[in-house]
């Protein structure tokens, strides 16, 4: 797949939101910030919906609701004051976004956000797409656990259904433990048993999609994982180009059929014998491609504002390779450091607490592109 296709008919174009126009977030991260930082770049104010106090997206916004995703009142409230509505994490409540979809366009829609929130779903619409997973089972008590455990084997990893992420809501099974305490350590909920994959590496391709269907993605990365949680990410990924292109087109199908707009992350495994199996979704900007802000001409966070916006994307050609480092809890402490490094460029999140697996900031480090 070329970095950006040819755009397929959708029928009447959508209204585009001008420059000087507010766009809502949904989530006052640090994936939040960075999307109001680019979206300030191109003449945007941004308002920000979060139920937390002093958010970090908050910092550099024009404007902060603070409130419950459930607040009906609240919501239309924000809905009058935005032109258009964006989320910056999956776990927002599917319900919070059709609530708003009647009163403002929200972008993307709910469908990407019911696919991606639970693992079951996820894997079977990448099935159906012809896409390839870990063998998967669901599972809603100890029995349908053990029964899971017979047909897919062990070792074996149990994941809640929803809400987990950066290794949290996992428990791995291997053949000598008990599948009543790997219940246990999910909370007992609604959870899906997947088959350890024997990888040679996880990569991610993150792509945008516009309104018109015109699809433009990054090239792939490579992501190393320290307990569960993204340490580093190696752009480009060292897999041959046909395996690059297949991961785009693999990317490509998925926003299609999501009828997605906006930024997505495919996170996948290259597995020993050199084919690609999707891991997981996220129906949005991806920490995997923070690199895109200092070595692509067009960030994944400015190409998600034009995408929502209803603007061209951006070329999402890289000028350089890079790596990116995440600082995670104390690893903040280095700023100083990392300020001195004339190689290093410092982002850092305006996070008043560093807590164990707690990400603070990123460093990017760029060199000349290799080809």
């Amino acid at each position: 797949m070329s970095r950006a296709t040819t755009p397929k008919a959708k029928g009447a174009p959508a209204l585009v939101i001008a420059p000087g126009a507010t766009i809502g977030i949904l989530g006052g991260g640090q994936l939040g910030r960075m999307i109001a930082l680019a979206a300030a770049r191109l003449g945007y104010r941004c308002h920000v919906f979060a139920p937390e106090g002093d958010p970090p997206a908050g910092q550099v916004a024009a404007a902060t609701t603070h409130a419950d995703y459930r607040d009906h009142a609240a919501l239309e409230r924000f809905a009058k004051q935005v032109s258009v509505v964006t989320y910056e994490f999956e776990n927002v409540p599917v319900e919070t976004v059709h609530l708003l979809e009647p009163l403002v366009p929200v972008r993307p829609g709910a469908r990407s956000l019911e696919i991606a929130q639970d693992r079951l779903n996820e894997k079977t619409f990448a099935n159906a797409l012809g896409i390839g997973t870990a063998s998967f089972a669901p599972v809603d008590d100890v029995p349908s656990l053990e029964a899971a455990l017979a047909r897919i084997g062990t070792p074996a990893i149990l994941k809640t259904r929803r809400l987990g992420y950066d290794g949290k809501g996992q428990a791995t099974i291997e053949a000598s433990s008990d599948p009543a305490e790997a219940w246990q350590a999910v909370g007992r909920a609604p959870a899906i048993l997947e088959a350890r994959v024997d990888f040679e590496r996880e990569i991610s391709v993150v792509i945008a999609r516009a309104l018109d269907g015109t699809l433009a993605p990054f090239v792939p990365v490579e992501n190393r994982h320290v307990g569960g949680i993204l340490d580093r990410t190696t752009a480009p990924a060292p897999i041959t180009p046909t395996l690059a292109a297949e991961a785009e087109e693999l990317a490509g199908r998925i926003v299609d059929a999501l009828d997605h707009v906006g930024v997505l992350c495919v996170e996948l495994f290259v597995s020993k014998a050199g084919g690609l199996l999707m891991n997981e979704l996220a129906p949005r900007v991806h920490n995997s491609g923070h690199w895109t802000i200092d070595a692509c001409g067009t960030s994944q966070f400015e190409q998600h504002v034009r995408a929502v916006c209803g603007l061209p994307l951006g070329s999402p050609e890289r000028h350089s390779d890079a790596v990116m480092q995440n600082l995670i809890g104390d690893d903040v402490e280095r700023w100083p450091a990392l300020l001195a490094d004339p190689g290093a460029h410092l982002h850092l999140y305006g996070k008043a607490e560093a807590r164990p697996g707690r990400k603070m900031g990123h460093v990017t480090w760029i060199k000349p592109r290799s080809s």
